[in-house]
Formats: structure tokens, sequence, C-alpha cells
């Protein structure tokens, strides 16, 4: 079984927009990927010319009191990419709007087309960013998102990878190849290493720099006493691949 499992926003005919039903289904496939010892890598991708419109607006304007409104739904799949065991690795083709945005920043490692745009148009419906901030707000830097949160102007994959919501913007011939790039890198990371190492990458920081240095020092030293660092460490001394590869 291939390693890298492909998640797919899969309704062009509404851009890729994040209904209830979308989100509920994209719940389930996280939760079977990350029970399945043989999935390593997750690639977020789309059909269609269009990554994700965002939350899906008709079923917001049509959601009666006491609904679950899609956002709120994000919220939780948001949280759920975040702290993924496993890398998720996001594959931008095309345009990216508001929640869509959203589910960019979750992902580890973000790859798209030079010619792909995005847009946090929120302000212009007369709402705000306020579910997709949680992952988008710790990538971007302070006075882009400034600027392109108040604006709601449209800013092209360069500028994308520049301010940090991205991690790349390859000319979309190239997409493909630097996407399984990012993979083969990252199925060469031990799967016990790579989910402590997501968690290091989010956690808090203690207030004392010795008191962060204990907590450092002890997850390091599970690692190394741990089945997986022996034999990372017994294969690198022996110029062999480890078990996991």
């Amino acid at each position: 079984m291939d390693p890298v499992r492909t998640l797919t926003l899969d309704n062009p005919a509404s851009r890729n927009a994040l209904s209830t039903a979308v989100l509920r289904g994209m719940l389930d496939d996280l939760a079977t990927a990350a029970a399945d010892p043989a999935c390593r890598v997750i690639v977020l991708s789309h059909t269609g010319p269009v990554f994700c419109s965002g939350v899906d607006l008709k079923e917001t304007a049509e959601a009666k009191p006491g609904d679950k409104l899609p956002a709120e739904l994000l919220a939780d799949v948001l949280a759920v990419l975040w702290e993924f065991p496993k890398p998720v690795v996001a594959r931008i083709a095309g345009p990216a709007r508001a929640g869509g945005l959203g589910l960019i920043g979750a992902a580890d490692i973000a790859v798209c087309s030079t010619d792909a745009t995005f847009a946090f148009t929120e302000v212009r419906l007369g709402v705000i960013p306020a579910v997709i901030s949680s992952t988008v707000l710790p990538r971007l830097a302070p006075r882009a998102a400034a600027e392109l949160y108040l604006t709601g102007d449209v800013f092209d994959g360069t500028r994308a990878a520049e301010i940090g919501l991205v991690t790349a913007a390859v000319p979309a011939e190239r997409l493909d190849d630097a996407v399984a790039g990012y993979c083969a890198s990252l199925l060469r990371g031990g799967p016990l290493a790579l989910a402590g190492t997501k968690q290091l990458l989010r956690r808090t920081r203690n207030e004392s720099i010795r008191a962060e240095l204990a907590d450092l020092a002890h997850r390091s030293a599970g690692y190394f006493k741990s089945e997986e660092g022996r034999e990372g460490v017994a294969a690198a001394r022996e110029k062999r691949d480890p078990y996991w590869i």
C-alpha cells in the first residue's frame, strides 16, 4: 500500500466549497488515515481548477437557528489537521480563498503553483477571518497579515511563499514533482520521530530557559532511547537505511 495517502477536495462544480458534508468526510478520512500505520504522509489536494473557495456560503445562508454552520465545523477540521500525528502536505494548483487558506495554514508543508491566487475575502462579505486565524497567523509575517486581512486583496503564489503562507511556489508543470519530492523526504524520517517533531514545532515555550532546556533534554533522551531511535543511530553508523524506509 502506498504510504502517501491523498485526501482530495472533489466537488469542482462548487469550486470545492467546504460544506458540512465535505468537512465531515474530511474528518472521517483523517481519522482513518491516523489509525492506519501504513499511511505515513497525507497530501491534501483537489480536482478542478480551484483549490478551495472557502466555506459553503449557500449552506451558510440557508442555515436555521441552532444549526451548526460550516465555519464552526471547519474549526474541528483545522484542529485535527494541526494536531495530526503524520506530516500533511498541501498541493495547491489553483485559487484558494477564505476558509481554504485555513487548510493551507494547517498543513506542515504547502506547495503551490506560482499562478495560484489567494485572498482573505471575509471583510468584503462583512465578516472576519476568525476560525482560520488559528492556523494562518502563525505562518504569516505580521505586516502582510494586516495588509491582506484588512484589504481582502488578491495575491499570487510567489507572494504567498514570500510571506510564509506556503512553503514554496513553483511553475505549474513542476508542482507534482515538487510535492513528490517533499513526500519522499518525509518518508525518510522515523514515524514516531516525525510525530514528536510536529509536537515540538507546536509546543508552548516555558518562561524559564532552564525549564525549557530540561523539558527538551527529557524529550531528546526519550527518543534516543526508543527502539526507533536506536535503530536510526545504528543504521547511520552501519551506512544502511533504517527499517522504516
